[in-house]
């Protein structure tokens, strides 16, 4: 039997927000006996949207879209919390609530540390997404938000099949789980989550003009290597980055090489005007 899981390519994707209509669509006002209630019209997001603004240099802002569905977590907290085999897994790995057992069992919106667990007030029911598995068992190949993104951003399929677009990506691709540290083994992965990123801008001292073509070297503590080359504005930049401290290194035929130490901050780290001088 498959295993089901998601891959998120967040560099594809562009904030349309049409996986969070699809499920709307799908779900709010239709009930699928033995899947789940109805949604309510307001308040659930069974699968939301994290926007994530960084500004990087003065003059760029970059807007991160995190897409939240169910986790599907092999060790998953709401099934501990559940009582009387409310939350259970099925044999495709989707994590399901019971819409019968768990009615007034609330503790387990509490019980979700993505919080994406919400509480049906009229049903006295906790509800989440179910990676469409009606849909599934009908004969779907995907559910509807993975069908309706437009970006190839969201990817759908068999962990277990080497075959399987998720299965490809998950190896050429580095794919990371959100909040690792909570050790819930989750079957929905990420690739170009927000990470620390570098930039800055190279100015020729002797011509009073931005560096183009300058030869970028960012090393790591470790001795690995990353390069970059500035543009015509004598802008560089590096992005997701894993480490905290750095050495800079630039290069440009007739000028002396400039090396500085860098900190980086949590998110973006701006150096400013960096200034080569002619040898």
């Amino acid at each position: 039997m498959a295993r089901y899981g998601m891959v998120l390519d967040l560099d594809r994707c562009i904030g349309c927000y049409n996986c969070q209509i699809a499920c709307k669509d799908e779900h709010v006002g239709n009930e699928y006996p033995g899947f789940t209630k109805a949604q309510p019209t307001f308040g659930h997001f069974w699968i939301g949207i994290d926007e994530v603004e960084r500004q990087l240099d003065p003059s760029r802002i970059r807007v991160h879209y995190i897409a939240t569905p169910c986790q599907q977590c092999a060790e998953a907290p709401c099934m501990k919390a559940a009582r009387g085999g409310a939350v259970y897994r099925r044999g495709d790995g989707i994590v399901m609530i019971d819409p019968d057992k768990a009615r007034g069992q609330k503790q387990l919106v509490e019980s979700c540390p993505y919080g994406v667990i919400f509480w049906n007030e009229d049903e006295k029911l906790a509800q989440k997404c179910t990676f469409c598995a009606h849909l599934l068992d009908d004969g779907w190949a995907q559910p509807r938000c993975v069908q309706t993104c437009p970006a190839g951003c969201m990817n759908f399929g068999d962990l277990d099949d080497p075959k399987s677009t998720v299965s490809r990506l998950l190896r050429e691709k580095k794919a990371e789980v959100l909040r690792p540290e909570l050790e819930v083994k989750p079957n929905v992965f990420y690739v170009g989550l927000p990470k620390p990123h570098l930039s800055g801008r190279v100015l020729f001292a002797d011509r009073n003009e931005w560096a183009a073509d300058v030869a970028v070297t960012l090393i790591s503590q470790a001795g690995s290597q990353r390069g970059a080359k500035t543009d015509v504005f004598g802008d560089f930049a590096f992005d997701g980055l894993d480490e905290k401290a750095y050495t800079l290194r630039l290069e440009a035929p007739g000028y002396r090489v400039e090396s500085q130490q860098v900190m980086l901050k949590e998110d973006a780290s701006y150096l400013g005007e960096i200034v080569l001088r002619a040898q």
